[in-house]
C-alpha cells in the first residue's frame, strides 16, 4: 500500500521550500536582537502572550503526535483524543492560574531552578538530569518521525531526511535562541493547523461522510474479530450452532461485510473515549483519568521545562497567564485534525502493517498533487517546532542547571550565550545518532508511546514533590531528595518488571496485561513518592524559615 504514493510534484516542492525560506528568514530576523544570555534562553522577557500560547501548542504537537497519534488511533481507535481533552486542557487552565504565577515571580530560568529554591541542590541535580536525559532522548525520537514521515512522502532515504531536518532547526535555534523559537512556532501552528485540517476534510470526503466512516470502522472491527475467531481454534458445539447463520457469512466478502455492519447497531470499539479497564489497549478508563488527567499532564505542563521556559520568557504575569489559556482554546481543535486521520486510514487503508504509517500513507492516498505540500509543510512545521523547544530548553538546563552551578559560577551574560549555543550544537549531533539507534532497536510500540514511557519514568515523581513542596511548608529538602529517587526507581522497575526478556528470566508474568502501561508506571510513582514525602518529612529537619519566607514570599509577590 505504501508503494502506492505519489512523487511530490513541483507545485508541492514549492510550497514546502517556500515555508522553509520563510521559517529561516525569521529565525534570522529575530535572532538578530539577541546580544545576552537572557535573550537567548527568555527571549528578553519580551514575548506576548499570543505568541506564546501558539508556541505551547506547536512545542506539545510534534511530528509524534501527527505520525504516532494518527498511529494510535489507527489501531486502538479515539480514545488517544484524551490526551488532549482530558489530560491538556485541563491542566493548561490550572496552570495558568496557579502555578505559572509562581514560577514567574521568582524569576528563574529553570524549573530544576525553582524546585531548589524551595528544597535543595540536590534535588535540583536530579531533576535537570531527569529532563536532560528525556530532552536528549526525545529529540532523537522527533528526529526519527522525521525520517518516517519524509522517506515515505519524499522518497528520500531516512538518514538524509532527519540530517536535513537537524540542520534547518539548529540553525536557526542556535542563531536566535526562545524568541527565535516562539516566533518560528506561531507560523509553524498556523502551518500545521491548516495541513492536518486539509488531509482531515479531503479525507472524510473520500471515505464519503462521518455515516460511511462509521460504517467501514464497524467493518473493519467484523473482519478483525472474524480473523481472530478463525485463528482461535474450533469453538464448541453448542457455540457452534449458535453462530451458524453468522460463521456461514465470509468475512472476505466486502458485501457481506458491509451488510453485516449496517444491520448492527453494536458501538464502533474504535469510536469509543472511555474504555473498559480490561481493555487491551494502553488507555483503560483507569489509566486516563488517575495517570493521565491527574499525574501524566498535569505534570507536563506544571513540570516540563520545554514548556514552562515559554512563560518564564512573558512581558508580564498576566501574558504569561494569558497564553496558557490561549493555548488551551487552541488545544480543542488538536485531536480532530490528528487523531481522526487515523480513523480514515483504517476505513480506506485497512491492512496497514505499522500504524505510524497510517498517516503517511493517508497523504499519497487523498490528498492532490499541490496539496500534498502544504501537509508536508505541516509536518515539518509540527517536527521542527517540537525539535527547536527541546534544543532550547536543554541548552538551558546544561548552561544555568550545570554549567553556571559546577563550572563558572561567575560567567559572564556574554559566555552564558556562547555555552548556550555549544551545547545546541553539540545536541543537534548526539540526537542524529539517536535516532539513527532508534531506527535500529524500535519495536512495533510506535513512537508516540516511545515518547509517553521515557516521562512516565519521572514525570509522576517530579511533579509529587513540586506539589507537596509548594502546598506544604513542612516537606523537607531530605525527604524530597529519597522521595524523588525513589519514586524514579519505581517507575523504571515497573517498567523491566513487565518487560518479555525479563519475565521469561525470572518466570514471573506480567505486572500489567495491558499493551505499553506507561499511565500505570506514572501513577504508583506519583503515590511512592507522595507516601513517602508523608512518612519522611516529620522526622526530618524542615527548611530554614529564612528560605521559606523567601519562597512563599515569591508566591506572594514578594521578588
Amino acid at each position: 500500500m505504501l508503494s502506492s504514493i505519489s512523487v511530490l510534484t513541483v507545485p508541492d516542492y514549492i510550497v514546502v521550500v517556500a515555508y522553509l525560506i520563510l521559517t529561516i528568514w525569521i529565525g534570522l530576523k529575530v535572532g538578530s536582537k539577541v546580544k545576552t544570555g537572557e535573550d537567548f534562553f527568555l527571549g528578553g522577557r519580551r514575548l506576548p502572550w499570543w505568541a506564546i500560547g501558539a508556541s505551547l501548542v506547536a512545542t506539545d504537537i510534534g511530528g509524534t503526535d501527527i505520525i504516532g497519534a494518527g498511529g494510535l488511533a489507527y489501531r486502538h481507535g479515539l480514545a488517544v483524543a484524551n490526551f488532549e481533552w482530558i489530560g491538556c486542557v485541563p491542566a493548561m487552565i490550572v496552570g495558568a492560574f496557579v502555578f505559572i504565577p509562581f514560577f514567574y515571580r521568582t524569576g528563574v530560568y529553570t524549573v530544576p531552578e525553582f524546585l531548589e529554591r524551595r528544597y535543595s541542590g540536590g534535588v535540583r541535580s536530579v531533576i535537570g538530569v531527569c529532563w536532560l536525559i528525556f530532552m536528549a532522548c526525545n529529540l532523537g525520537v522527533m528526529l526519527l518521525a522525521s525520517g518516517k514521515m519524509m522517506s515515505t512522502v519524499f522518497g528520500w532515504d531516512p538518514l538524509i531526511c532527519i540530517l536535513i531536518t537537524a540542520a534547518l532547526v539548529g540553525f536557526y535555534t542556535c542563531t536566535g535562541g526562545l524568541e527565535a523559537v516562539v516566533y518560528t512556532d506561531v507560523l509553524q501552528c498556523v502551518i500545521m493547523i491548516a495541513g492536518c485540517l486539509l488531509i482531515l476534510v479531503l479525507g472524510l470526503v473520500r471515505v464519503g461522510g462521518v455515516d460511511n466512516l462509521m460504517t467501514k470502522l464497524r467493518e473493519a472491527e467484523i473482519r478483525e474479530s472474524a480473523n481472530t475467531s478463525s485463528t482461535s481454534g474450533a469453538t464448541s458445539d453448542s457455540t457452534a450452532t449458535a453462530t451458524d447463520a453468522e460463521a456461514s457469512t465470509d468475512p472476505n466478502d466486502p458485501q457481506s461485510v458491509t451488510d453485516r455492519a449496517v444491520a448492527t447497531d453494536e458501538e464502533i470499539r474504535r469510536t469509543q473515549l472511555i474504555l473498559p479497564l480490561d481493555t487491551k489497549t494502553p488507555f483503560p478508563w483507569a489509566g486516563i483519568y488517575f495517570g493521565l488527567a491527574l499525574i501524566l499532564s498535569p505534570a507536563y505542563w506544571i513540570g516540563n521545562q520545554a514548556i514552562v521556559q515559554r512563560s518564564l520568557g512573558a512581558r508580564s504575569e498576566f501574558e504569561a497567564k494569558a497564553s496558557y489559556v490561549w493555548g488551551a482554546l487552541l488545544k480543542n481543535v488538536i485531536p480532530l485534525i490528528v487523531a481522526i486521520p487515523g480513523l480514515i486510514a483504517v476505513a480506506l487503508l485497512p491492512d496497514l502493517k505499522d500504524g505510524d504509517m497510517a498517516v503517511p500513507a493517508l497523504v499519497g492516498h487523498v490528498l492532490p498533487a499541490g496539496a500534498r505540500g502544504l501537509f508536508v509543510a505541516a509536518f515539518l512545521a509540527a517536527l521542527m517546532s517540537s525539535v527547536d523547544s527541546y534544543l532550547n530548553s536543554a541548552a538551558t538546563l546544561v548552561s544555568h542547571d550545570f554549567y553556571r552551578r559546577f563550572i563558572n559560577p561567575s560567567v559572564s551574560d556574554q559566555a552564558i550565550l556562547r555555552v548556550g549555543r555549544i551545547t545546541t550544537v553539540v545536541l543537534v549531533i548526539w540526537a542524529i545518532g539517536f535516532a539513527m539507534a532508534l531506527a535500529q532497536l524500535q519495536d512495533g510500540s510506535g513512537v508516540y508511546t516511545v515518547f509517553q514511557t521515557l516521562m512516565s519514568f519521572f514525570q509522576g515523581p517530579a511533579f509529587a514533590i513540586l506539589l507537596t513542596g509548594i502546598f506544604w511548608r513542612r516537606a523537607t529538602a531530605t525527604a524530597a531528595l529519597i522521595a524523588l529517587c525513589s519514586g524514579i526507581a519505581t517507575a523504571v522497575g515497573l517498567f523491566l518488571c513487565n518487560q518479555p526478556y525479563f519475565l521469561a528470566a525470572v518466570g514471573w508474568e506480567p505486572l500489567f496485561r495491558i499493551a505499553d502501561p506507561f499511565l500505570y508506571y506514572s501513577i504508583w510513582s506519583f503515590l511512592v513518592t507522595i507516601v513517602l514525602m508523608f512518612l519522611i518529612s516529620p522526622l526530618t529537619a524542615p527548611i530554614s524559615k529564612t528560605q521559606a519566607d523567601l519562597f512563599y514570599g515569591a508566591k506572594a509577590g514578594v521578588k
